[in-house]
């Protein structure tokens, strides 16, 4: 109790508290532009804080990284693009319901979700670190190897009725996530003589590639996002709110599941919030009747990867800092934060940095709690946005989506993948076959070849 008030006493002070907002403002803007991501922020941030105190200097990074996937909902939901790869799974409800005038009941939900399943994976934080440390040890590389085979099953889920296609999808993005150097043999795997493509495929390019263009193209034959002339139902901001709040349950069990997972390091938040989705599919004993099914616009499917996503913060940052071990990758970048600031990672920091870990906890949870409340303040006016005419959004959104796609590598040769998996895309879509499932084999495949190959 000693150490938690010495912790809120230290995060008052009012330029950590000026750092905590304004890493939150900074991570909401990084994940609203497709393709950016967490760990572009970490990396241009981390030596914004050499001059800051540890404590500062984490509330700013600490800030920023845990509502990245909460604003990312914004152009999943409005455009069916995912701001950060950890969205995709909102995608595939939360577009449905914005294209039927629901779009700030997703909204809401989603925000709702987020901060309860964000606050969630803190107070998981707290209470993991003394006792989590044997049971992480237990794990070996088959029961990881064995987490992602049971994350593929979920191409069942993903693939609607026809699950040959589904798994066939899955298989062909696996097959695209191992072109590039094998990492065992040192040979090189369907790269075609260029050296651009020894670190394989960007995964940012592969997703908005898939996602971004087909739903833009999608936008822009329709004149808008949303496809009934309806106007939006009022209180859809309240209703998703509430909505989130009735299912309580699921948020809370989703939570577990991003918490969990999360502190399992190379899982990964796709993965988690598959799972996540996954799960919530099957569950549906506490599902209201005549609700729409899952990929058609229902709003569980909405809120159990928000509730995810938003918790495996706090359980990626158990491994980071009980063992040293980046739990995620954007947890990798925080590591070299540690290292300018003279924090070791490690069993000792519950000793000798005790009050230095507490206040991170309390960042993550303040951070989540604050970037939901602003983002709920503005969903009225973003809502909006599924009524503006495509020949105004597509333009400003494919800059955005070329942005992204340029940032993975720096290389024209980005905006070239873009094209052709925005071409593949637009032929999936058409011929009905699953993108989510192809996209769940391209993120699962090194995971899988590595722990199988340990």
């Amino acid at each position: 109790m000693d150490i938690l008030i010495a912790a809120l006493i230290e995060m008052a002070e009012p330029l950590r508290l000026a750092m905590l907002v304004l890493g939150v403002l900074l991570g909401l803007m990084v994940g609203v532009i497709p393709g950016i991501g967490g760990i572009f922020g970490l990396t241009i941030l981390i030596p914004v804080t050499y001059g800051l105190d540890p404590i500062s200097a984490f509330a700013l990074l600490l800030g920023m990284a845990s509502v990245t996937t909460t604003s990312d909902t914004i152009p999943a939901v409005l455009i069916g693009v995912p701001g950060t790869v950890g969205a995709a799974a909102t995608v595939v409800d939360g577009h449905e319901m914005a294209k039927n005038g629901q779009a700030a009941q997703a909204l809401g939900a989603a925000y709702t979700a987020s901060m309860i399943g964000g606050v969630f994976g803190a107070v998981m934080l707290a209470l993991s670190i003394p006792v989590m440390r044997p049971l992480v040890l237990m794990l070996n590389y088959g029961d990881l190897f064995a987490i992602t085979v049971f994350g593929l099953t979920l191409v069942a889920l993903l693939s609607g009725s026809n699950w040959t296609k589904g798994l066939l999808a899955a298989h062909l993005g696996a097959l695209v996530a191992y072109i590039g150097i094998d990492p065992y043999e040192g040979v090189e795997r369907w790269t075609f003589g260029q050296v651009y493509l020894w670190d394989g495929v960007p995964v940012a390019v592969v997703f908005l590639g898939l996602f971004a263009i087909p739903e833009l193209a999608g936008v822009l034959a329709r004149g808008q996002i949303q496809t009934t002339m309806l106007a939006p139902e009022p209180g859809g901001l309240l209703r998703g709110i509430r909505e989130a709040l009735r299912h309580w349950r699921l948020v809370l069990r989703s939570g577990s599941i991003g918490a969990f997972l999360g502190a399992i390091p190379g899982v990964g938040v796709v993965v988690i919030e598959w799972v996540a989705y996954g799960d919530a599919a099957r569950a549906r004993t506490d599902a209201a009747a005549g609700e729409p099914a899952y990929g058609k616009g229902n709003i569980r499917g909405v809120i159990a990867p928000e509730s995810a996503n938003n918790a495996k913060e706090g359980g990626s940052l158990l491994p980071t800092l009980a063992f040293g071990i980046p739990g995620s990758a954007s947890m990798a970048i925080l590591l070299g934060a540690f290292a300018v600031h003279g924090v070791v990672p490690g069993p000792k920091m519950l000793e000798d940095n005790a009050t230095l870990l507490v206040t991170m906890i309390l960042t993550v949870a303040l951070a989540n709690v604050l970037g939901a409340v602003i983002c709920l303040g503005l969903t009225p006016w973003l809502a909006r946005l599924a009524r503006v005419p495509a020949t105004s959004l597509v333009p400003l959104a494919l800059v955005f989506v070329g942005i992204g796609a340029f940032y993975a590598a720096k290389d024209w040769r980005d905006l070239l993948l873009l094209g052709i998996f925005g071409l593949l895309g637009l032929v999936m879509r058409r011929l009905g076959w699953s993108r989510p499932a192809f996209a769940l084999g391209f993120v699962l495949a090194p995971n899988l070849e590595r722990f199988f190959f340990l």
